[in-house]
């Protein structure tokens, strides 16, 4: 066990002298394995180890007592301990359990500034897993079970079954914690290992080994589909071109959704899956677009150019002033404003967040967000109009209004960054100066 521990840290680089190593340590037996196997190592390769303990506090007095064997069991073996207390109020489901597990694995990464952070997930836990899934309904990435690797957490434990690690504890004489809540068979993971997976024993005693099989050969499918998607070519800045979505077959278009929905983490099922579809074939002509909520923090958008997710983001209320040429940062972006030195017949409207202009006052300008009552005297036209109906004019997605920059001058709009130039800054004899607009990248 030891020797395949260390040969998983040496295929991820993971030793390093004063690296940060941490473990997910709940004191049963699979973490207090890993967390021994782990100490040793650290004597070896010299890399800090750090035990993170989340009491979920379901179990009262019992929770308790082992949240207080797991700091026993560090103080003996030398082993920073960390750990916090979930509020007793909390749901008490798998699912919010698991996310609250992460949310503090999270939290402990960026206050540590942990290395890499291990699970103890074993190969009976991809067992149990995958079988959880098929009852559930899942396609093939959910038949790969447990992956090895997400972001800073590693799984260097599921080519290990629990027999295995079951064994090492008794020979080293360790005491793990019991979780009783393990044989409350309400649980579904809990009446999976209990009753299910010994009936699977019945038919073929390595039945995980199979399972693990089934696991790998769904990733080499995976991959396979994976790599057809790219050729596919269907990405646009991290967004689906919708014209290139309609020319997919039915199938493929249901396969392209099923990313979605598994990129966000967002809950799925088949019923989901086609109603999600169902709206983008509804609206994927539609001009300006449309959305629909997928949780409480995302929405879908489809319009005839893209098909994107939307999140929750708060407007930049921020106003920079602009008195001399130069570059001036704002937000995400990068504004600058330069003398023109290029010798140009016709000018352009405004190409690529670019605009060629003619100032025959100081430079005296404010750049900043839309506001109510904006007003613009578009290039070309003779008289204002409302920003709000040039903004619908030009066929721009709700969500995307309040992040156009604008720059303005007494409250007048003379340039709507990426749309459109004012007649107040149009070249009539000489470009005095050029615009641009940069993402910071």
């Amino acid at each position: 066990m030891i020797s395949r521990i260390e040969k998983f840290l040496k295929s991820y680089n993971l030793i390093a002298e004063n690296s940060v190593l941490a473990v997910g340590f709940s004191g049963g037996y699979d973490s207090m394995a890993l967390l021994d196997i782990l100490n040793n190592l650290s004597k070896t390769y010299n890399f800090k180890l750090l035990a993170l303990h989340l009491n979920h506090n379901w179990r009262g007095e019992e929770s308790e007592h082992e949240a207080q064997n797991c700091a026993q069991f560090c103080a003996q073996k030398g082993i920073k301990f960390y750990t916090e207390t979930l509020d007793a109020n909390e749901k008490h489901t798998e699912t919010r359990a698991r996310e609250l597990r992460y949310e503090f694995f999270n939290r402990a990464i960026e206050k540590f500034g942990i290395t890499a952070l291990f699970t103890a997930h074993t190969k009976s836990d991809t067992a149990e897993t995958i079988v959880y899934r098929m009852i559930k309904g899942t396609g093939i990435k959910g038949l790969q079970g447990i992956a090895p690797k997400l972001g800073k957490i590693y799984r260097p434990m599921l080519d290990i079954s629990r027999a295995e690690i079951e064994e090492y504890c008794k020979t080293l004489g360790l005491s793990p914690n019991f979780d009783s809540s393990n044989n409350n068979n309400d649980y579904a993971r809990n009446f999976i290992r209990n009753e299910v997976l010994p009936k699977f024993k019945q038919i073929n005693s390595n039945y995980e080994e199979a399972l693990n099989s089934l696991s790998i050969l769904a990733f080499e499918e995976e991959q396979i589909i994976k790599e057809y998607i790219k050729s596919l070519n269907l990405y646009e800045n991290d967004k689906i071109l919708s014209q290139k979505f309609k020319n997919l077959s039915a199938q493929m278009q249901k396969r392209i959704v099923y990313e979605i929905y598994v990129k966000y983490d967002f809950e799925y099922t088949q019923e989901r899956i086609l109603n999600t579809l169902k709206f983008i074939n509804e609206n994927i002509t539609s001009k300006s677009g449309k959305k629909c909520s997928i949780d409480a923090t995302h929405w879908l958008f489809v319009s005839e150019k893209y098909i994107e997710v939307l999140t929750n983001q708060i407007k930049n209320e921020k106003v920079l002033k602009i008195t001399t040429e130069g570059s001036y940062k704002f937000g995400d972006y990068v504004f600058s404003i330069e003398k023109c030195t290029e010798k140009i017949k016709n000018y352009p409207k405004d190409s690529d967040f670019k605009a060629y202009i003619e100032l025959k006052s100081p430079i005296d300008f404010e750049l900043r967000t839309r506001r109510d009552g904006d007003r613009i005297t578009p290039l070309g036209s003779k008289g204002e109009m409302k920003l709000k109906k040039y903004l619908i004019s030009k066929n721009i997605p709700q969500h995307e209004k309040d992040k156009i920059i604008l720059l303005c001058k007494e409250g007048k709009i003379l340039w709507v960054s990426g749309y459109g130039l004012s007649e107040d800054l149009k070249v009539v004899n000489n470009c005095t100066h050029v615009l641009t607009l940069k993402k910071i990248s």
